[in-house]
């Protein structure tokens, strides 16, 4: 399996806009964050979890050939204000697009013109396929678990394949997301910020969080500037857990 991380930042981005501080202005490529989404490659297939506003860019920066499949975290801009840019993906076909019945409802009204019974040519065609948290799917002969997350109050989806797992907006794991969860060799799991967020984890939450899982390797993702210098912040964590970064790449 491989992992390649198209964006890491949260939903204002790193840089943030009318922004000076320390991170902001940072010369460090791994300062700079877009939305986040990650592409994950198993079984032969590629798979796209999340598509925000910046997947245009990632996609051009990432040299992605082809899309097989979308996974939507939750109905938020910055996980899926990108759809429209997958137009190329879904020319021979409609790309699949897995998510949560109230997710689906969200994309259509906000995209409706690629839902018409007569469509303008040239939109973007989608298959949307809904899904519930802890009854598995298959893309190809890839099979994906969807887990139940809460961001604060708004149930939204995780993801596991395999032996990894995607995590982001959240703020607390039900029971059965968590024993989900066990046996982990990728856990991909977000932080906003050092301080608590009201619908995010922090830092410390998330570190507690790596702890009680104990997957092999941890990467943390969805990050504000308020979360600090990536140099800084990789220095005081523990060795099995990184700071996730734009087009880092894990296999």
């Amino acid at each position: 399996m491989r992992i390649e991380f198209l964006g890491t930042g949260t939903s204002t981005g790193v840089p943030q806009v009318n922004c000076s501080c320390e991170v902001c202005s940072s010369t460090d490529a791994c300062d700079k964050r877009l939305r986040a989404s990650v592409l994950v490659t198993a079984g032969h297939r590629n798979i796209l979890i999340d598509c925000g506003p910046d997947f245009r860019y990632q996609a051009l920066r990432s040299h992605i050939a082809r899309v097989d499949a979308l996974l939507v975290t939750h109905s938020h801009y910055d996980h899926c204000g990108g759809l429209d840019d997958l137009r190329p993906y879904c020319i021979e076909k409609p790309l699949p697009i897995y998510a949560e019945p109230p997710v689906i409802s969200d994309i259509k009204a906000r995209i409706p013109y690629c839902f018409n019974e007569h469509p303008y040519p040239g939109v973007p065609r989608f298959e949307m396929l809904p899904v519930e948290p802890d009854r598995p799917f298959c893309v190809g002969d890839v099979e994906i678990m969807p887990l139940r997350v809460m961001h604060y109050k708004l149930p939204i989806l995780g993801f596991r394949i395999g032996n990894a797992a995607y995590i982001t907006d959240s703020l607390t794991l039900p029971d059965a997301t968590m024993k989900q969860l066990e046996g982990l060799d990728i856990l991909v799991i977000n932080a906003l910020r050092r301080t608590p967020h009201l619908s995010h984890q922090s830092l410390d939450e998330a570190l507690a969080l790596i702890e009680r899982l104990s997957p092999r390797r941890a990467y943390l993702t969805h990050m504000s500037h308020q979360m600090g210098l990536h140099r800084q912040v990789s220095a005081i964590l523990p060795p099995h857990v990184s700071l996730a970064y734009d087009t880092l790449v894990i296999e």
